[in-house]
């Protein structure tokens, strides 16, 4: 078939996809190397973390967690090339100083343990803090960290206040100030291209309110799982998509590059300096991500850059909105074929009767919203419910689940919390 091996070592999943691309793409998406893929995201962040102006509240130090996985590995050789970068542009410029820990990745039995982004997301905690010499670290109240996962495509942001209580930022929170930022960018350009938000039905709904209402973005559901998301951000100008999990990235259509590139070099595009100063911006912004799949090192350089170019620090970010309480329980069935949803799954159609009463159930509740999604590989039912306080929240949850119970032939408890 007259195929070409080429073997690039240990290194993340993002990387693969990302020189896959490079390679289809005869190098016009960037250098089919390891390097290629190192040089172009610290290049274009470095344009964008590299302006004079003095920050009043965005500190430019973060702490990474980074599960002992291959994710410690990138990350160091991308500080390498932020430093030369910074080193040879701005020597007397204060960089972006990254701190990492749980960077033993070759060591048996430790990958994901207490830490990364799932542990972090799931427990609402702050991990184990190891260095390589075994020492632990201390949590600096209202510091900026970070855990990505394993293989280094999901990452979400948290930090503890001066009272000692976590706060959590995760994909959903990534997405709205990511699309807020690129709608605010584009909007400083003059050119009418649309910002669209992907997300499933398992993401806040405060996120979504504040897209819809705040921002102005068209959000649109698919079902779980990114293969779905990444596939429904094409049909956006510019297509941005996180899972609550904090794996996302951020899509530019083709035309849409095509036609950004093009004005940029028309000496007759009318638009003004400032203008023309922003498209660029947004076309340098557009070379921090990596477009071909969720990146934790490319949507880490994406938030720091944001955050720095908008001087805002991490208790900000959390202040766009207030997460609506949520719970997710668990219904085990006799059969769970029985239950067939619509929809992005929020709509139930058998069996008969149990949308209805899951609608009635909803209502009694301010900002009340619940759904059930069948199970493809064992017989139970997720049941996700929120609303305006945790007591009502696991009220309607409750509620929910005995309603597939008496509908839809339940076995055993009730219900379970899923970990």
């Amino acid at each position: 078939m007259g195929g070409k091996l080429n073997s690039i070592g240990l290194t993340s999943t993002p990387i693969i996809h990302f020189l896959v691309m490079c390679w289809n793409t005869n190098e016009e998406y960037g250098r089919a190397n390891e390097a290629g893929y190192y040089s172009k995201l610290s290049s274009a962040f470095n344009h964008v973390h590299n302006v004079d102006e003095p920050k009043k509240l965005y500190t430019p130090e973060i702490s990474v967690d980074c599960a002992n996985g291959v994710g410690a590995l990138v990350l160091k050789k991308m500080i390498h090339f932020l430093q030369e970068l910074q080193s040879s542009s701005s020597p007397n410029k204060k960089s972006l100083k990254i701190n990492l820990f749980n960077d033993l990745v070759f060591v048996k039995d430790v990958l994901n343990n207490e830490c990364g982004a799932d542990f972090v997301k799931v427990q609402q905690k702050i991990p184990i803090m190891k260095k390589k010499d075994g020492s632990s670290l201390h949590v600096i109240p209202n510091a900026r960290y970070a855990s990505v996962d394993g293989d280094a495509d999901r990452i979400i942001y948290y930090y503890v206040d001066d009272s000692g209580i976590f706060h959590l930022l995760d994909g959903d929170r990534i997405a709205i100030l990511v699309a807020g930022y690129l709608k605010e960018l584009i909007k400083k350009t003059g050119i009418n291209i649309q910002v669209g938000l992907v997300q499933t039905a398992y993401a806040n709904g405060s996120s979504t309110k504040y897209a819809i209402e705040k921002l102005n973005i068209p959000v649109a559901w698919t079902l779980t799982g990114v293969k779905h998301l990444h596939h429904k951000a094409k049909e956006f100008d510019i297509g941005v998509y996180f899972e609550a999990n904090g794996h996302g990235t951020v899509l530019f259509n083709s035309r849409t590059v095509e036609h950004l590139t093009k004005l940029l070099v028309d000496e007759r595009n009318g638009l003004s300096e400032d203008q023309k100063a922003n498209l660029k911006k947004l076309l340098v912004v557009r070379d921090v991500i990596n477009e071909t799949v969720g990146d934790a090192i490319a949507d880490l350089l994406l938030v720091e850059a944001i955050l720095y170019d908008s001087d805002w620090n991490i208790q900000q970010w959390l202040n766009l909105y207030d997460d609506l309480p949520n719970r997710q329980l668990k219904v085990s069935l006799q059969d769970c074929s029985v239950v067939k949803t619509e929809g992005a799954d929020v709509k139930c159609i058998a069996p008969a009767g149990l949308q209805q009463k899951i609608n009635s159930l909803v209502k009694n509740y301010p900002s009340g919203r619940a759904f059930i999604r069948p199970s493809g590989t064992e017989n139970f039912v997720r049941i996700y419910a929120e609303a305006d306080s945790q007591k009502n929240a696991d009220s309607l949850a409750a509620e929910v689940a005995q309603a597939v119970h008496s509908l839809a032939g339940s076995v055993g408890d009730l219900y379970e919390h899923p970990l």
